[in-house]
């Protein structure tokens, strides 16, 4: 059989296809700028789904916010192993960023027993005591979103930036409707689509523009 082994060739042509399906479906679709416009390829070049075209947003100072971030080597923290893995590594390690996913720590289970809550809130309160820029990507865990948001307010956490796209039924879009109400730059999928996979592809479209 003949077909394309070339990884870089691959993406490549990927990257043509959805173009041309663009052109063919939302001839008059405009992206906002080149950056938004490979953040929302890559949203689609990972889920094979067009509605990211209307259902990806991203407030005015994600980017930035995110890019900075980035640069002043700010720490990742996922609230799946799933989105941890599919982060660059290699473009994380090489502005000094740090990654990381709590959800399976001993002090993380122990704390989400002791206070009745979810492991990923948990995890979300011990890295809010933890010092340096953070940025979370939250790709599975509306209560995670929810509780970011929560200590945000209360003055406990300052994040630099949310990746906020949570799939699924209960709270997933709620949670994000409410994270587009604050003042923390964001980037999120309306509704119930999003995922692990589309977190860590929105990080790697930034870190791909670096």
């Amino acid at each position: 059989m003949a077909y394309i082994k070339n990884p870089a060739l691959i993406e490549q042509n990927s990257f043509e296809i959805i173009q041309g399906i663009i052109d063919e479906i939302r001839p008059s679709y405009v992206f906002k700028s080149e950056i938004e416009e490979k953040i929302i390829k890559r949203a689609i070049h990972t889920t094979a789904d067009f509605e990211y075209l209307d259902i990806l947003k991203i407030s005015e100072q994600a980017v930035n916010a995110i890019s900075e971030a980035i640069k002043n080597g700010a720490t990742l923290y996922t609230d799946t192993q799933m989105a941890l893995s599919g982060i660059n590594k290699t473009k994380l390690k090489a502005f000094g960023c740090k990654s990381a996913c709590y959800i399976s720590e001993e002090s993380v289970v122990k704390l989400a027993k002791e206070k009745e809550m979810t492991r990923s809130m948990a995890a979300v309160e011990i890295a809010a005591k933890e010092p340096g820029e953070k940025i979370f990507v939250i790709g599975n865990a509306p209560t995670a979103l929810y509780k970011i948001i929560e200590l945000t307010q209360k003055g406990e956490l300052l994040p630099a930036a949310i990746v906020g796209v949570p799939v699924g039924f209960v709270g997933a879009a709620e949670s994000k409707e409410t994270l587009a109400q604050t003042n923390i730059p964001y980037i999120l999928s309306q509704g119930r689509k999003g995922g692990s996979n589309l977190a860590a592809a929105i990080i790697n479209a930034v870190l791909y523009a670096l």
